[in-house]
């Protein structure tokens, strides 16, 4: 079963670095009904959509606002995620969306520099009140492009985004000059474990080259008290009800090959936050 929450020593080193590791936040029979379920799941694989990087490769990924009953679902609304995020976040919070990340081999593209509330600032989100969750589905590496991050890196604060490719990336001017004063981390993980960061936190991703998938779930939350001024692709304050880390596997199991993603699936056409960032970069 899941190792429950955060504890204390795993908040301060949030605190300081922007990030932290939870290693084994999920055990093998978890996180391979997840692993199942996802690379079997038709509705996934049909809701998947591209995103160009800047050196002509795509990294595939499937979006969703709701979490619904099913193993996503199950996952994103389990204690060890959620009660770790109240604590990282200082109370109440809601599921902002999740997606599953599927970089294939050989042609997993990669994400260029860029922090999650650079996006989320278009959304209608006033404070950096958010984190997200990456969940090693498959084990990360350098080869297969594991997550890479600046260490503290969330202490500059937000920095200004533009279009590269299909995605938004940080300034450059700024991220040279933070990567020259700051730790590059390479977070290799095995699957289960999970690394929590904070919205500001500078990361990026390789291209896949290697002859291994490297496909992660990654869970974003927002603090209630953060509720978004205006209507967005990601949804206002939803209240979220929690489950027992036990029922990953007792819905898991009932409904793997039933009706396993019950999400709501979003549409990329309406992501406003690219929309208003291509306007800028203009």
């Amino acid at each position: 079963m899941a190792r429950g929450p955060i504890n204390q020593e795993e908040i301060a080193r949030y605190r300081e670095d922007g990030f932290v590791v939870m290693r084994g936040l999920f055990d093998a029979a978890e996180i391979g009904l997840l692993s199942r379920t996802a690379k079997d799941d038709r509705a996934l694989d049909e809701h998947s959509f591209g995103k160009a990087d800047d050196q002509g490769g795509v990294v595939r990924l499937s979006l969703w606002n709701h979490p619904g009953n099913g193993i996503y679902g199950m996952f994103a609304r389990c204690r060890s995620l959620v009660e770790s995020a109240e604590a990282l976040l200082g109370g109440e919070v809601y599921h902002y969306h999740s997606k599953m990340i599927m970089k294939e081999p050989k042609v997993g593209g990669a994400w260029a520099w860029h922090q999650d509330y650079g996006y989320w600032y278009q959304n209608g989100v006033l404070f950096p009140l958010l984190t997200s969750v990456s969940i090693a589905v498959d084990r990360a590496t350098r080869e297969n492009g594991c997550l890479q991050v600046l260490k503290g890196s969330h202490g500059a604060g937000r920095v200004d985004h533009i279009l590269t490719g299909d995605q938004a990336g940080a300034d450059m001017e700024r991220v040279n000059e933070l990567a020259g004063r700051l730790e590059l981390v390479h977070l290799e993980m095995e699957p289960g474990d999970a690394v929590f960061f904070d919205c500001n936190l500078l990361h990026r991703s390789d291209q896949n080259r290697s002859e291994q998938p490297r496909w992660s779930m990654i869970c974003c939350y927002n603090a209630a008290r953060n509720d978004p001024y205006k209507e967005a692709h990601h949804p206002r304050y939803t209240p979220l009800a929690k489950v027992e880390d036990a029922m990953i596997l007792q819905v898991g199991a009932k409904r793997f090959a039933e009706d396993a993603t019950d999400v709501a699936w979003l549409d990329p056409a309406k992501d406003v936050s690219a929309s208003s960032l291509e306007k800028t970069a203009q």
